[in-house]
């Protein structure tokens, strides 16, 4: 476990170096705008991530996870070296990373890969299309086809009411044939309950899954809106003449994060569960939605400090010009911290709590797919910024007296406006979530439901053949 975590750790602070310094170097070497500079990071950003979802599936059919973990690290450190001389420390990190992995190599447990979980995915949805005409049973528990294999390392799963449209792949008809083992001799017409559960435990974790892209919109902006909010703040530490790089500052969130991990899992969750009584002291879902909560809280200090560097910059002596932005307000860019601590502990709610809910909710042959599925919801958050960004910059230009909210210079335009929309989405957002998650039911949480209902269909079974035999 430490190597998987110093891996991981090393990895992070390589991209996000990447990250950061790439989009000073865009817009200082390339002369970019800041909108494109800005795209161009969410785009790349997003890219990057939505590739974790084939790493996830070579994983799960061809390599195992181990294999893949360590290729992609290599991948990472050699795409970093091409860089300048200035991403120099963040091709270092990856180093480390990779050097951690491959010291650990030898007593991590490796899991073998055993095939594609998205076939059976797939068998479950053609299937279930293919008998859409078909009357479903009046007691499906006992009613539907089921199996299940001897060699799969999924869970067994309790019938669910949730998504029934999905159970006629199950139902079994004269034309469907049995193997000697009892499996379906067609997989292609015949699914087993068994199969069309694990397909509703995906199908559940998607609308949680919106609600987490949205959420990390409003992360993605201390990635860049952030940064150029440091470019044109006072970076100098006290009085000296050192100053805080701008794309350095994304560490305080990391910080934060860093330093309330601990925090929570050795003092707050043990005190919430003796309160509560519960295992773990709040629900994932609890514990995500605390996180959605903390992003609306970020936005709106983001927005006041941002209004104060604005009119700071506005109503006292600036402190230079930065080239092809505007002056430097005279504000210390260390009030930059809130927004990016507050950041720092919604991650740690959410993002953690997002990676932790998708692998158990998952069936177990797709973890790595859950693994992936984090980061694309970052993918998509990426995409959804840049979209959002563009949109913002055309319709508030400053034509018919209108201010540009997203100009080139931050101190002629409104930030603070931009920061106030996004807080606006999460609230809305927070309010999708907690539907969700009212609804949400866990993988396996009917279990006693279907004890009780098996139990009760062996009470009247025997009761029937004493009447009859009467």
């Amino acid at each position: 476990m430490p190597f998987v975590i110093g891996n991981e750790t090393f990895e992070k602070l390589g991209a996000i170096g990447t990250l950061s310094n790439l989009l000073i170097y865009l817009t200082t070497v390339f002369n970019m705008k800041s909108i494109t500079a800005a795209n161009i990071l969410n785009i790349f950003n997003g890219t990057t991530n939505l590739a974790t979802l084939i790493g996830a599936y070579l994983s799960d059919t061809y390599f195992g996870r181990c294999k893949t973990l360590g290729f992609a690290s290599l991948a990472s450190l050699l795409s970093n070296v091409s860089w300048a001389l200035g991403l120099a420390i963040p091709a270092i990190l990856m180093f480390i990373s990779c050097a951690l992995f491959f010291m650990g190599l030898k007593i991590f447990v490796k899991v073998k890969a055993n095939g594609s979980p998205i076939t059976s995915l797939a068998q479950v949805i053609v299937v279930s299309i293919k008998k859409r005409k078909l009357k479903l049973p009046e007691q499906p528990r006992i009613s539907l086809f089921a199996f299940t294999s001897s060699n799969s390392i999924n869970s067994r799963l309790p019938y669910t009411h949730q998504f029934r449209f999905l159970d006629k792949a199950a139902i079994l008809t004269p034309e469907d044939k049995i193997n000697e083992d009892g499996s379906a001799a067609n997989p292609w017409r015949l699914c087993s309950m068994q199969q069309v559960e694990e397909v509703k435990c995906v199908v559940r974790v998607l609308p949680i899954w919106v609600s987490a892209v949205i959420y990390h919109i409003a992360i993605v902006q201390q990635h860049t809106y952030s940064v150029f909010q440091a470019v044109q703040s006072d970076r100098r530490v006290g009085k000296s003449s050192f100053k805080i790089p701008a794309a350095s500052y994304y560490v305080f969130l990391m910080l934060s994060m860093t330093i309330w991990i601990p925090i929570y899992d050795r003092i707050v969750v043990p005190s919430v569960k003796k309160l509560r009584g519960k295992q773990g002291g709040i629900t994932l879902l609890q514990r995500v939605g605390f996180g959605i909560f903390l992003t609306i809280l970020c936005m709106l200090v983001s927005a006041l400090v941002e209004d104060r560097r604005r009119s700071i910059a506005h109503s006292k002596p600036t402190l230079g010009v930065v080239p092809r932005k505007g002056a430097v307000s005279s504000m210390s860019a260390l009030w930059l911290i809130p927004q990016l601590a507050i950041a720092g502990f919604a991650e740690a709610f959410t993002a953690i709590g997002q990676v932790e809910f998708y692998y158990k909710q998952f069936p177990e042959n797709m973890r790595s797919v859950a693994g992936a599925l984090f980061f694309c919801g970052m993918a998509v958050s990426s995409y959804l910024s840049s979209f959002l960004i563009s949109i913002v910059h055309t319709t508030t230009q400053g034509s018919h007296g209108r201010t540009n909210w997203l100009p080139e210079d931050l101190n002629q335009g409104r930030l603070d406006c931009f920061y106030y929309l996004i807080g606006a989405l999460e609230v809305v957002n927070l309010a999708y979530f907690l539907v969700c998650s009212k609804w949400y039911k866990y993988k396996g949480s009917d279990s006693a439901a279907v004890v009780n209902g098996m139990e009760l269909a062996s009470r009247n079974k025997h009761g029937n053949e004493k009447e009859s035999a009467v």
